[in-house]
């Protein structure tokens, strides 16, 4: 579990303590997140190789699909709104999320290819 929480707070997957971001976002000021390049407490270099988080979008991919599903499967078929109703609501919960989504599919990338060696 404690490797789920240093996931979803972007933690250093070397020493468990720095912060992979060091700013987070806001999609309501149309702020990116900021990712450092190495540790600021061990110097562990985050971008392997250049091109390293491109299989991120995979990750950004499933984990809005999961936002929808779930958004569609609430709202549709448990309290029962219109289908315009649900598309409207699953596009909304995907763009606040956007800058959520960023962080945590960056961070569950790198995480997938950490070994503790």
């Amino acid at each position: 579990m404690p490797k789920v929480l240093n996931i979803l707070k972007c933690k250093c997957p070397n020493c468990k303590d720095g912060k992979m971001f060091y700013k987070t976002g806001n999609f309501l000021l149309l702020k990116a997140p900021k990712m450092n390049a190495f540790c600021k407490k061990c110097n562990f270099k985050f971008e392997k190789e250049p091109g390293f988080f491109f299989g991120s979008m995979f990750v950004s991919y499933a984990l809005v699909a999961a936002e929808m599903i779930a958004t569609a499967v609430l709202f549709r078929l448990i309290l029962n709104f219109s289908y315009i109703n649900v598309i409207i609501i699953a596009i909304t919960i995907a763009i606040l999320l956007s800058t959520f989504n960023f962080r945590s599919s960056r961070s569950i990338w790198i995480y997938m290819f950490y070994s503790e060696d």
